[in-house]
């Protein structure tokens, strides 16, 4: 199995997945991305590469049911702009900034767990150990009459 999904683009808005033979939808292209394979489409009559344009319908589709994706003055930019200025950041700056911040997610997310699962182990050590300790003992032997280790019976100090 390759690590590359080619599908075909139909002019009827259908997706045919080459590798499986079979007709997909945009949620199980997005499933496959989602599974770490990698999709190509191409438009089946002219062989133009339009993976962009089916990659960008997945992203609206599922920011239908959020109402939004971008911020509305962010949407104004890259209409105002297009290609002239924001492509180059698209291109560029935001892949990297995006793929950094999932990477240092995903470190942060288990040096977290580390500290946390640390944390419990220590919590289960201190409970073992105060488990004998009992704080109010000494004081409330004042009041049970029993003598201290250093007084005899009599209440005699010991020397």
């Amino acid at each position: 199995m390759t690590s590359i999904v080619h599908i075909k683009k139909y002019a009827n808005r259908r997706l045919y997945d080459m590798e499986k033979s079979k007709y997909v939808t945009l949620i199980e292209v997005a499933d496959m991305i989602k599974n770490g394979r990698e999709v190509e489409v191409t438009d089946a009559n002219t062989e133009e590469d339009v993976t962009a344009f089916i990659l960008t319908q997945i992203v609206l589709e599922k920011s239908k049911h959020k109402k939004a994706l971008l911020p509305i003055p962010l949407l104004h930019l890259i209409i105002r702009y297009g290609d002239n200025i924001l492509s180059e950041f698209f291109e560029k700056y935001l892949q990297i900034t995006i793929d950094r911040y999932v990477s240092h997610k995903i470190a942060f997310d288990e040096h977290f767990k580390k500290v946390i699962d640390l944390g419990m182990g220590w919590s289960d050590i201190a409970q073992k150990s105060i488990a004998g300790i009992t704080p109010f003992k000494p004081f409330m032997d004042i009041f049970s009459g029993e003598p201290k280790p250093s007084e005899d019976k009599n209440g005699d100090d010991k020397k």
